[in-house]
């Protein structure tokens, strides 16, 4: 459900949680899925230094060349320097290619474990988290999110680290071949600082808005696509169109607006760079003239200040790569630290196969604090029987059936399965015991036999075909030219919704449950289609425990207990002659319907 207008509504979900570039908790933590990598990291740090030292190695060899071998005509001396010469940027060749290789797998390695670590929790999370969170948000945090830390993972410390090793490095020679020289030249370190500063603040808003834009763009992207066949029979194509323009506009505008403060700092480094190259030349030419220091300090110190400003800029762009990464982990982590509402108490037992001897007492239960969805519903089903959940939509029938599979906790009393109060037991044993088919049944990707097996993967294919000829939907199966090995499309669109309920009923067969939940699972089919599901509920519900949360009152008829539910009570309970025999509710739900499917014939 998409709250304050759909995905524009949720802008504020992408933005950065905290404007830091460097947040020392988020850090520590990222830094932790390093620790099974740390011999690919040592070694990535070490190939930094390497291919650190072979570059900064490389202009001072251009001054030996100069003043020890060009000036006094040493042939041979030259010779040697340009092999060394060669052979350092060899070096830094290999070593830099070792060590991006190096971190790229590393990356990639986090990054599947992460992904990996934030979908085992999302199976076992609540569906209450699925209430509150919107299905794109989540898909945000799984890719983008996740992507933003690898960024920082495989390139962003390390690139740092050489940076570094690179800006101290240049300094460090500079300061060693010529004191005043290295002095002059560093006069404009201070504009750069300011216009470092200045970016970096600026750029903190700009890639902010980049990142919320492109997640607006994202999540109205799932829910039109998700939607599509709704816009298409309101014919709303255009205004689907209008609106998605929108946020694509404003993620083009922040976009340009990223790029437009990233082109106007390049410039200006390069233009600090040009009067330090000035510099040298200028300062560096009259000392050479006055006899203070040799043509080959003068070139390599021009050398150096090229070098000495690339890792500034580069510097420049990793703080972006770090606040994304810190935001990015914000959320990641906030996912991961989500407790489930509903825990396995310590010690829970495994439920053993149980005989389906369902008792609420006294249940209540609320969604949210202060607003009671149930109130004081008991009720008892014997093993075996059929217990008929009926009233009009939003009574609280399918919260009475989401607590008995333990999806929420009960607020007050509790429910007990074969004398267990299902907080005693373990969610997974419970569950294992159920058997659901819901209203709008769900297909996985794969084949029919696939999805049939869904509850048993170990099942063969000859009680695969045994439980379809039980709910009738083998002859169809059959009739298809790949049989059960027919690929089902997304959410099985390749299949009209009769066929689709029909295979989650075989579904529920193959998994043997003690107990079954069917929500409303005739509501959307045909009367021909309901007439075979009504055959087939014959086999299904036999010797189980069933819950039957009916819309067409003529599918439960046969129950051995119907509770009408309003108002998140119990109002009335008996059986469907009984009910039909009292001034209430179901009499009045039945005289409806009995009237719409007359009025329905007449027509």
């Amino acid at each position: 459900m998409m709250g304050g207008g759909g995905p524009r509504g949720m802008l504020s979900s992408y933005h950065d949680a905290t404007g830091k570039a460097y947040d020392p908790r988020i850090m520590r933590r990222l830094l932790y899925y390093l620790r099974p990598h740390r011999l690919k990291v040592l070694a990535a740090v070490g190939m930094v230094f390497i291919a650190s030292a072979a570059n900064l190695a490389a202009p001072y060899l251009l001054k030996v060349a100069i003043d020890e071998h060009i000036v006094p005509g040493d042939f041979e001396g030259l010779t040697a320097i340009a092999i060394a010469t060669v052979i350092a940027y060899l070096i830094a060749f290999a070593a830099t290619w070792q060590q991006t290789w190096l971190t790229a797998k590393v990356g990639q390695e986090i990054l599947a474990t992460m992904r990996g670590q934030m979908f085992r929790h999302l199976q076992v999370l609540s569906p209450r988290y699925f209430d509150r969170n919107e299905s794109g948000v989540i898909m945000s945090r799984l890719v983008n999110d996740v992507s933003v830390i690898n960024d920082l993972i495989s390139s962003g410390i390390i690139s740092v680290l050489a940076d570094f090793v690179m800006l101290f490095g240049i300094v460090g020679i500079m300061l060693w071949m010529d004191v005043r020289l290295a002095l002059l030249t560093f006069a404009v370190l201070p504009l750069m600082v300011v216009a470092t500063v200045v970016f970096t603040n600026r750029a903190k808003v700009a890639y902010r808005e980049t990142r919320s834009a492109i997640g607006a763009v994202a999540a109205d992207l799932q829910e039109n696509i998700s939607a599509v066949r709704v816009v298409q029979s309101f014919a709303r194509e255009d205004l689907s169109t209008q609106k998605f323009n929108t946020v694509n506009e404003r993620n083009r505008k922040a976009n340009i607006r990223a790029m437009t403060l990233a082109s106007a700092f390049m410039p200006v480094v390069e233009l600090l760079s040009t009067v330090a190259t000035a510099i040298v030349v200028l300062v560096g030419g009259l000392s050479v003239i006055q006899g203070a220091v040799t043509i080959g300090v003068v070139v390599a110190f021009l050398n150096y200040v090229q070098r000495f400003f690339a890792p500034i800029r580069d510097l420049s762009q990793v703080y972006t790569t770090f606040q994304a990464a810190m935001a990015g982990g914000e959320r990641v982590f906030e996912l991961l630290d989500t407790v489930p509402d509903v825990r396995d108490l310590p010690g829970a037992v495994e439920m053993p196969q149980v005989e389906g001897h369902v008792v609420f007492d006294h249940v209540e239960f609320s969604y949210l604090p202060g607003e009671v969805v149930l109130r004081d519903i008991s009720l008892e089903a014997l093993p075996g029987q059929t217990v008929a959940l009926v009233g009009p939509t939003g009574a609280g029938k399918t919260s009475i059936v989401s607590l008995l599979t333990r999806f929420y906790d009960v607020a007050g009393g509790q429910i007990v399965v074969d004398g267990h109060d299902l907080r005693d037991v373990t969610q997974r044993s419970l569950r294992a015991q159920f058997g659901i088919v819901l209203q709008d049944p769900f297909l996985f990707s794969g084949t029919i036999a696939d999805n049939i097996r869904f509850g048993r993967p170990d099942a063969t294919q000859e009680e695969v075909e045994a439980a379809s000829k039980v709910v009738g939907i083998h002859d169809f199966v059959s009739s298809l030219p790949t049989g059960y090995a027919t690929p089902v499309m997304e959410r099985g669109q390749n299949f009209s919704q009769g066929q689709r309920q029909l295979l989650s009923f075989a579904r529920a067969v193959l998994a043997r449950p003690r107990i079954l939940i069917l929500d409303e699972a005739t509501s959307s089919v045909d009367t021909r289609t309901e007439r075979l599901i009504q055959r087939a509920l014959v086999e299904l519900l036999r010797g189980r425990t069933s819950f039957v949360i009916a819309h067409r009152l003529s599918t439960i008829e046969s129950a051995d207990q119907v509770l009408v539910v309003d108002g998140g009570r119990i109002v009335q309970r008996g059986t469907h002659r009984e009910l039909l025999a009292q001034e209430g509710l179901y009499a009045h739900l039945h005289q409806i319907q009995h009237g719409d499917a007359v009025a329905a014939h007449s027509a």
